[in-house]
């Protein structure tokens, strides 16, 4: 219910915009970023860090420890890249 209320909010306000913010949707004082420059690249390291966690799992479960560790540390690597660049897309 808690994720449900900012989804309502959100197509609430993008649907029927107040008077308050100028009656459009983005309000004007936004400046919106391109979805294909950092975002993109974001999503793609999520999705990179998924595949390798799965490709660790079914190396632990088949008895694989090399590329079990393989999978885990490209993870790592995965996660500690997409942290860095959250850091530097709040920053921004």
């Amino acid at each position: 219910m808690f994720f449900f209320a900012f989804f309502w909010a959100f197509f609430t306000s993008s649907i029927s915009p107040v008077f308050n913010i100028g009656g459009v949707w983005p309000p004007t004082d936004i400046v919106a970023i391109s979805p294909w420059g950092l975002p993109f690249l974001n999503t793609i390291l999520l999705l990179s860090s998924g595949a390798s966690v799965t490709w660790a799992h079914h190396a632990i479960v088949g008895g694989f420890k090399k590329e079990a560790m393989q999978g885990l540390g490209i993870t790592l690597a995965f996660a500690i890249a997409f942290t860095a660049m959250q850091g530097f897309e709040y920053s921004a």
